[in-house]
């Protein structure tokens, strides 16, 4: 699917900032920003919310050591109850090492997995590439061209250091 934006490149990323509050403030609806290194503040700039990252973490975690504690006590104390050294059948400190190593596994590889729904990366997706210099130095903003007043929108970026603004027909879904 094709639709025309207006793109506003920034060579300075405190630039783009101020220019992108800006927009906010006049109730221009910025589609999407494109930045070469995660930029400070953008996210309440934007209006983005908190990511669930973490909580899918936790939660995977406490699986992870229920799992781990479950197996030990279960294969220990009724599977196969054998005294080892005179220890306890459920020895909770000799549980410690295998339980906190299947907790990481496990949040990690649930975390990743996660990562990649959330931001829809599937294997083989093409990223969408504007300008060549958007992966080095460049940051990009893109505003829908039919909600906005595009000479209005030029002299707002170009007063807050844009080094272009250009109305490009972009393909969304490449």
């Amino acid at each position: 699917m094709k639709k025309d934006f207006v793109l506003a490149s920034f060579e300075c990323d405190l630039k783009l900032l101020k220019g992108a509050e800006k927009a906010v403030d006049k109730n221009i609806e910025i589609y999407d920003i494109y930045t070469p290194f995660p930029v400070h503040g953008l996210d309440d700039v934007m209006g983005i919310k908190r990511s669930m990252l973490p909580y899918v973490t936790f939660g995977a975690g406490i699986v992870g050591l229920c799992l781990a504690l479950g197996l030990q006590i279960w294969t220990s104390a009724v599977s196969w109850p054998t005294i080892i050294g005179g220890k306890p059948f459920i020895s909770i400190p000799a549980f410690i090492p295998i339980t906190f190593e299947i907790t990481v596994l496990l949040a990690a590889h649930t975390t990743v997995l996660a990562f990649l729904v959330i931001n829809k990366l599937f294997p083989g997706k093409r990223p969408l590439i504007l300008d060549p210099r958007q992966t080095d130095d460049l940051f990009i903003v893109m505003i829908e061209k039919s909600k906005v007043n595009v000479d209005e929108v030029t002299a707002l970026f170009k007063e807050h250091g844009a080094v272009d603004v250009k109305v490009q027909n972009v393909e969304l879904n490449p």
